[in-house]
C-alpha cells in the first residue's frame, strides 16, 4: 500500500526534467521519500540528481529501498543498473558539485544492503551485481582523482570524507583496478571501506596482497571461494599473519583441508588453525565445503568461544565421532543454517542426526541435505527427524533417490510446517530411466521424462495448494540453487577451468614424453 505522500512522489519524479530543475527548493527530509519512488520509476537522472545534493548525513541503500511508512515494498533487491549506476555517479558529482544549494554533509554511504536475487523486475532487465557495483566504483574513484589533479577545483572539495561501504567482489579479470583503488584510497574524497570480501578466480599470492590492503580489522565477512587454491598451510599463515577481529562469517574454498595425508606437522597446524577460530570472537558462520575433514571437526570448532549460527559441513567425509561432536556440542541450540550434503545419512548415523536436529529444532530456519541416499524407505524417519524443526523456513533435498510417491508423502507433512518458505525437491526417481545410479553425474542428469516430473511436479504443488500454503515456492534447481556471484561471473569462471584444464594436459604430456 502506498501513502498519498508517495503517490505524490511519484508524480514529482516521473518528470524527470521538471523535477531535477526543482531540487533546490525541496526541503531535506523529503529526498528519501524521492530516492525511492525514482528507483521505483528507474529515473536514473532524478536518482542521479537526488545523490549528487544529498542534504543528510548518511546514504544507506538498504534502509532506504527497504520497507517504509509510505510504501511498505522492499525494492533492496533491484539491482538495477540504471538505478545504481546512476546513484555511484551521483556520489561521484557530489564531490565535485560547487556550489551546491546544500551544504555538504554526507560522511557514510552503506552501499551492503542490496541484495542480489535470480528473479529481476526492474524496467530495464539489466542488473549490476557484487562485481560490477566493485568495478565501477574502484573506477570512480579512480576517475574523481584525476579529475582531481587535473583541474582547479574548490579548497573544500579536499576536505571531503566519506566512507563508502561495500561488499567487494574481486576475480583476475578486476584485481587490478581495486588494488589501485585502495592503493589511492587515503587521497580519494571516496574512501572505500570493505565490509565483506570474497575473491573467485584469483591467484593465491594476489589474494594475499588485496586482502591486506581491505583493512582486515574491519572485515565482517571473508569469502574465498572458486579457483583460489588455499590450503591448510596457506589458511595458518593468513591467521597468523592478519588479525580479524570482527570477522563473523568466513567461506572457505573446496579441499582447504584435507586429513587423508595428515602428518604429525599438519595436526599441529589444525590446533593453530582451531585456536586462530577460536580468536575471533565474533565468528557465528563456518562454510568448508568439500574439505576431508574425518575426525577433525572437534579440533576447529571446540576452540570457538561463541557458538555458530550457520555451518556448512557439506561433503566433508564426517563420521560418527563427528557427528555425535556436533550434536552434542554447544553450537547445536543456535544453528539456524545447517548443510550436511553429501553424507548418508539414514545409513552412517540415524540415531545421531535425530539428535541433532532434535537439539536445534528451536533454531532452524536453513536445512540442505543434498545427495544424502536418502530413499523412499528414508522418508517417515525423515518426517519424524524433521517435526520439531517448527521454525525451519528452507529445506532442500536435491540429489536423493526418493520416487514420486515418496515426495507426494514428504509434501504432505511439510506443508504443516508454519514458517516454510522455500522447498527445492529431486526429480523423482521415477522420472528417470530404469538402472540410473546415484549420485547423478552431470551427463546424465538432465536424462529424464520431463513430462512426467512436471505431472508431479504438478501434484506437489497442488498438496502445497490445498493447505492455502501458496507461500511455499517449490522447485528443482537442476544445477544447484540460484548463486548470484557465479552466475555474473560465469564466464569469467569458465575460462579458468579451461585453462586450469589445459596446464594439466600440458603437464601431463610433458611427463609422458619424459617416460618415453
Amino acid at each position: 500500500m502506498k501513502s498519498l505522500r508517495f503517490i505524490s512522489a511519484e508524480a514529482f519524479v516521473s518528470n524527470a526534467e521538471f523535477a531535477r530543475k526543482s531540487l533546490s527548493s525541496i526541503a531535506h527530509n523529503l529526498f528519501p521519500l524521492l530516492f525511492k519512488a525514482s528507483y521505483l520509476l528507474e529515473q536514473g537522472e532524478v536518482i542521479h540528481d537526488l545523490v549528487k545534493n544529498w542534504p543528510l548525513v548518511d546514504f544507506n541503500v538498504g534502509k532506504l529501498l527497504g520497507t517504509t511508512v509510505d510504501y511498505q515494498e522492499d525494492l533492496s533487491h533491484r539491482t538495477c543498473t540504471v538505478c545504481l549506476e546512476s546513484c555511484l555517479t551521483g556520489l561521484r558529482d557530489y564531490v565535485l558539485n560547487h556550489p551546491s544549494p546544500y551544504v555538504k554533509r554526507l560522511k557514510v554511504v552503506d552501499l551492503t544492503g542490496i541484495k542480489d536475487v535470480e528473479v529481476q523486475f526492474c524496467e530495464c532487465k539489466k542488473t549490476m551485481g557484487r562485481w560490477a557495483r566493485t568495478q565501477l566504483l574502484s573506477k570512480l574513484c579512480l576517475d574523481l582523482l584525476v579529475y582531481l589533479q587535473q583541474m582547479q577545483c574548490n579548497p573544500g572539495t579536499f576536505e571531503i570524507s566519506i566512507d563508502v561501504l561495500i561488499d567487494l567482489f574481486v576475480t583476475e579479470r578486476n584485481y587490478e583496478l581495486v588494488v589501485q583503488a585502495l592503493l589511492k584510497k587515503c587521497y580519494c574524497p571516496l574512501k572505500i571501506c570493505c565490509v565483506s570480501f570474497r575473491s573467485d578466480n584469483l591467484a593465491l599470492q594476489k589474494f594475499f596482497y588485496i586482502i591486506k590492503l581491505t583493512e582486515p580489522s574491519l572485515l565482517r565477512k571473508l569469502e574465498i571461494v572458486h579457483n583460489v587454491r588455499l590450503e591448510m598451510e596457506h589458511l595458518e599463515i593468513l591467521f597468523n599473519s592478519i588479525h580479524f577481529p570482527l570477522l563473523m562469517s568466513l567461506t572457505l574454498p573446496a579441499r582447504t583441508f584435507n586429513v587423508r595425508r595428515f602428518t604429525a606437522t599438519d595436526e599441529q597446524m589444525l590446533t593453530n588453525i582451531g585456536e586462530k577460530l577460536g580468536e575471533m570472537t565474533q565468528l557465528t558462520e563456518l562454510s568448508m565445503p568439500f574439505s576431508i575433514l574425518t575426525g577433525r571437526i572437534q579440533g576447529l570448532l571446540s576452540p570457538l568461544k561463541t557458538p555458530l549460527k550457520k555451518l556448512n559441513v557439506s561433503n566433508c567425509s564426517l563420521n560418527h565421532a563427528d557427528m555425535a561432536y556436533l550434536a552434542n556440542s554447544f553450537h547445536v541450540n543456535h544453528l539456524e543454517a545447517l548443510d550436511l550434503s553429501g553424507h548418508n545419512i539414514p545409513d552412517l548415523y540415524p540415531s545421531t542426526f535425530f539428535k541433532l536436529l532434535s537439539h536445534s529444532s528451536s533454531v532452524l530456519r536453513s536445512l540442505t541435505l543434498e545427495d544424502c541416499n536418502i530413499q523412499d524407505t528414508h522418508v517417515n524417519m525423515l518426517i519424524l527427524g524433521l517435526s520439531p524443526c517448527q521454525k525451519l523456513e528452507e529445506f532442500k533435498f536435491l540429489g536423493n533417490p526418493l520416487s514420486s510417491h515418496a515426495l507426494k508423502q514428504l509434501f504432505t507433512f511439510l506443508r504443516e510446517l508454519p514458517m516454510l518458505k522455500n522447498v527445492e525437491f529431486p526429480v523423482p526417481m521415477d522420472c528417470y530411466p530404469i538402472g540410473i545410479t546415484y549420485p547423478i553425474d552431470d551427463v546424465s542428469l538432465c536424462r529424464f521424462d520431463h513430462q512426467k516430473y512436471e505431472s508431479v511436479a504438478e501434484e506437489l504443488k497442488f498438496i502445497l495448494l490445498q493447505a492455502n500454503r501458496e507461500d511455499v515456492k517449490a522447485s528443482t534447481p537442476f544445477f544447484g540453487s540460484y548463486d548470484a556471484a557465479v552466475q555474473e561471473t560465469n564466464n569469467e569462471l569458465g575460462a579458468y577451468l579451461i585453462k586450469s584444464f589445459k596446464e594439466a594436459v600440458e603437464k601431463f604430456t610433458i611427463s609422458l614424453n619424459k617416460m618415453s
